[in-house]
């Protein structure tokens, strides 16, 4: 017999949190996350995202033993703001019991119900910012930190429940050799004159956290126009500011500014820190702290996180510039490979960015969707 309880109290939620860890266990490709972060993603207290969306934590038991786990989701700016009559649900797992997944799924549903919602979509997080996926090709992909690792049964269990595929995320990596400089110089040297862009570098995180604001919202129109957007608000920012702005190293954050001070463009790229995370196993102390210390300064393996460039300068070239920028830190760096996180496998202009580089498919993912 199934039965399945919310997670409320602390402890509660820390054995949801811990699930994955025992299903995934001696899995060399699945990547840990750190118990206390998810722990206060989840504080409805701490995270302002519960200002503008509810979550239901639920685990599934057979036995009195855990089996499975689920996050019923509703963005409330997506549902009023977008008109976008939709409830999500995210951080899923489960052993190979699709009567598992089916009584899981069906607390989604009554959340959906319970709102008048018409459809249910994931696996995704509260925002743009979060995981978002299940993996269907690549399961022997070493993972990311910004990503979720699955077994193949998962997406088998949603098509036989009636969900059908709604978003494709690809994601690829390249080596860094692949990157030519002269590919791309002489050009982000025109585009510079020609709009009088300045890239501007860091070395220390006080020199970031000034721009951290304007490049929010620069995110906000850069990616407005994606189906699945929903704009970080702005408690939202003051709060990845803190949480994740300091955890990036300063020099892998580039901006270029038009003449008059104006953000136009930024990318941020991180190191990859999955093998310390693995090595970590969910725990900072005593020693996961150093391990993420040690990628943090020495990986030779870049992920690139998130690129934006304003409307008005989209199509231009303008990231020529960036990818110089990039080119110089990453020859003193000594970085071997570059990986390209999920992206949504139809956004066009994403996919001419990258096309001189030699990117190969490493995964795919996809969200589903089923009408209530």
């Amino acid at each position: 017999m199934i039965t399945i309880k919310e997670a409320i109290t602390k402890s509660e939620i820390i054995e949801y949190i811990k699930f994955p860890f025992s299903l995934y266990k001696n899995n060399k490709f699945w990547v840990p996350p750190i118990i206390d972060d998810e722990l206060e993603a989840f504080d409805k207290i701490k995270n302002p995202v519960f200002k503008n969306a509810e979550a239901q934590f639920y685990l599934a038991y057979k036995n009195e033993t855990i089996v499975g786990r689920i996050t019923a989701i509703i963005n409330w700016d997506e549902v009023n703001k977008q008109q976008k009559s939709k409830v999500r649900f995210g951080w899923f797992d489960t052993i190979d019991d699709i009567e598992v997944t089916k009584a899981l799924l069906e607390k989604v549903y009554d959340l959906g119900k319970k709102n008048n919602l018409e459809h249910v979509e994931g696996p995704m997080g509260f925002s743009n910012l979060d995981k978002v996926g299940v993996l269907t090709q690549g399961f022997e992909e070493l993972g990311t930190m910004i990503t979720w690792y699955n077994f193949p049964y998962y997406g088998e269990h949603f098509k036989k429940l009636g969900f059908k595929v709604e978003k494709e995320y690809l994601e690829y990596k390249f080596p860094f050799s692949n990157v030519k400089l002269e590919q791309f110089d002489k050009a982000q040297e025109l585009i510079k004159k020609r709009y009088q862009l300045t890239p501007i570098n860091f070395t220390s995180t006080k020199q970031v956290m000034p721009y951290v604001d304007r490049m929010f919202d620069l995110f906000n129109e850069s990616y407005a126009n994606l189906s699945s957007f929903v704009a970080i608000s702005d408690i939202q920012k003051d709060y990845f500011k803190k949480k994740y702005i300091s955890f990036i190293n300063p020099e892998y954050i580039k901006y270029v500014e038009d003449k008059n001070g104006n953000l136009v463009a930024f990318a941020i790229v991180m190191p990859s820190f999955s093998k310390a995370l693995q090595k970590a196993n969910g725990k900072l102390f005593p020693f996961g702290f150093l391990h993420l210390l040690n990628a943090r300064r020495n990986s030779k393996d870049v992920m690139f996180y998130l690129i934006g460039v304003h409307p008005d300068y989209q199509n231009k070239g303008v990231t020529a510039i960036i990818f110089k920028e990039y080119h110089t830190t990453f020859t003193k760096k000594g970085i071997q490979n570059c990986i390209r996180t999920p992206e949504l496998s139809d956004n066009v202009s994403i996919n001419l960015l990258w096309k001189n580089f030699g990117s190969e498919i490493t995964c795919k993912r996809n969200t589903f969707i089923k009408n209530l």
